[in-house]
C-alpha cells in the first residue's frame, strides 16, 4: 500500500540533540577533547569577565562555534548563525538546546577584543597539546618550522603614500588617461587607478585598510600582495602543531619567529630543528646552536656557501628530518582551504594572528581521534 505524502506535526517532541548524534560521529572524540582543554581553562575565563552584571553568553560556546566555522569552512559568522538555528548537530557541539533561541551575529564582534586580550587562542592551543594523552602522541626531539602568507582583507587600491601625498601616476581621473574614476564613483565602485610608473614599497607606502598588512612575495616570479605572515612550529612524530604566531611579511620574520616559538618551549633539552632553505643562514644556524638546537636546514648552494656543513648532513637523523619537514605544508593548506585562512576576514595583526591560532588548533582536532584511536 502507498503511503500518503503529507506531514504530520506534532504537538511536542521529546527528542534531544544528545540523541540525534550519532554515538560513532567524529564530532563526539573532538568534543571531548575540547570540553577536557576548556575545562583547564575555566580560570582564565573567570579572570575574562566582571563579578556583577548579567550573564555573558559562556565564552566556552563561543570558543566551539568558532571551531565548527573552521571545521565546515563557513565563511562568514553570519552563516554561522543561521546554520546553527536548524542544524542540530551544530546546537549538540556548541551545547545550545533544542529550543534555546539563537545568538545575534554581533555577540562575536563583541567578545572578540575579550578574547583577544586574554590570549585565548594560544591558551587553547596550549591546552590541547598539554593533554597527557595528546603528549604521549608528540615527539619530544624533532621539530619543523615554517612560514607562510595570508593575504590582507585589503585591496591593493588602499596601499597609498604615507604622507598622504600622491606620487607618481597617482591622480584620481587623469592617472589611467580614461576618465573612468568619475564613472567608477558614480556607480558606486573603487575609483579606478593606474599604478604604471609608481614605485611602492612598505618604506613609503601603507595600507588605509589593514596598516598592518605588508607588500611582500616568498619568490621570484610571483606577485607582491598585501599579507600576514604566519608561522607554525610542527613536531615530527604526527605532525602536529605545538605552537603558531603571526608576524608582519619581511624578509627576516620566519627566523626571528622560528627563534620566538622555540623561546616558549618549556622544560626543552636538546633538540633538531628542520626548516627549508630560506632559514640557511649563517646568524640563524649560529642562534640554534646557542640555544642547544641542532639546526636540521636545507641547504642552500645556489648564490652562497651553506651554513650546514658535514657535521649535520652526515646523520641519517638529517635526512629523515629533510623527509618530514614537508608535512608541515599539510597544516598550511588545511588552514588555506577548510579553515578559510588563504585571505582572511579580519583586519589588523591582533585578529588575523588571533584567528589563526585557533585554526591551527582546530587542525590539531581535526587529526587527534584518528591517532588517538591508532595507538
Amino acid at each position: 500500500m502507498r503511503g500518503g505524502d503529507y506531514r504530520s506535526e506534532g504537538l511536542f517532541s521529546y527528542v534531544s540533540c544528545e540523541a540525534r548524534v550519532p554515538a560513532n560521529h567524529p564530532l563526539r572524540a573532538i568534543r571531548a577533547i575540547v570540553d577536557e582543554a576548556l575545562e583547564v581553562m575555566s580560570a582564565d575565563f573567570d579572570a575574562m569577565y566582571s563579578r556583577i552584571g548579567r550573564p555573558s553568553i559562556a565564552p566556552e560556546k563561543l570558543l566551539r562555534a568558532l571551531l565548527l566555522q573552521a571545521f565546515y569552512t563557513i565563511r562568514s559568522e553570519r552563516q554561522l548563525m543561521e546554520q546553527m538555528d536548524y542544524n542540530l548537530l551544530f546546537r549538540w557541539f556548541v551545547g545550545l538546546a533544542m529550543d534555546a533561541p539563537i545568538w545575534d551575529v554581533t555577540v562575536f564582534t563583541k567578545n572578540r577584543e575579550r578574547l583577544l586580550a586574554g590570549d585565548i587562542a594560544a591558551r587553547f592551543l596550549s591546552a590541547i597539546v598539554g593533554q597527557s594523552r595528546v603528549q604521549a602522541l608528540l615527539s619530544d626531539d624533532h621539530f619543523s618550522v615554517d612560514g607562510t602568507l595570508i593575504e590582507a582583507w585589503a585591496s591593493m587600491k588602499s596601499f597609498k603614500p604615507k604622507d598622504g601625498e600622491a606620487s607618481g601616476g597617482d591622480d584620481d581621473d587623469s592617472a589611467s588617461g580614461t576618465g573612468q574614476s568619475g564613472q567608477a564613483k558614480a556607480k558606486g565602485r573603487n575609483a579606478e587607478r593606474d599604478f604604471h610608473g609608481e614605485k611602492r614599497t612598505n618604506a613609503t607606502h601603507a595600507s588605509t585598510t589593514d596598516p598592518d598588512a605588508r607588500l611582500f612575495k616568498k619568490a621570484r616570479g610571483q606577485a607582491a600582495r598585501l599579507c600576514h605572515m604566519a608561522h607554525v612550529l610542527m613536531e615530527n612524530r604526527h605532525g602536529l602543531v605545538v605552537d603558531a604566531t603571526l608576524t608582519h611579511a619581511t624578509g627576516t620574520a620566519e627566523r626571528e619567529a622560528a627563534l620566538t616559538m622555540l623561546s616558549r618551549m618549556k622544560g626543552r633539552h636538546r633538540i633538531t630543528l628542520a626548516a627549508d632553505k630560506a632559514y640557511d643562514t649563517a646568524g640563524f644556524v649560529a642562534a640554534l646552536r646557542d640555544i642547544g638546537v641542532t639546526p636540521h636546514v636545507a641547504q642552500n648552494n645556489a648564490n652562497r656557501r651553506s651554513a650546514i656543513d658535514r657535521r649535520t648532513t652526515r646523520h641519517p637523523g638529517y635526512a629523515v628530518s629533510m623527509r618530514i619537514r614537508k608535512r608541515i605544508e599539510e597544516v598550511f593548506g588545511w588552514a588555506k582551504t577548510s579553515g578559510n585562512l588563504r585571505k582572511t576576514r579580519h583586519r589588523g595583526q591582533d585578529r588575523v594572528g588571533w584567528n589563526f591560532t585557533l585554526t591551527a588548533a582546530a587542525y590539531n582536532l581535526v587529526r587527534l581521534p584518528k591517532l588517538m584511536a591508532r595507538a
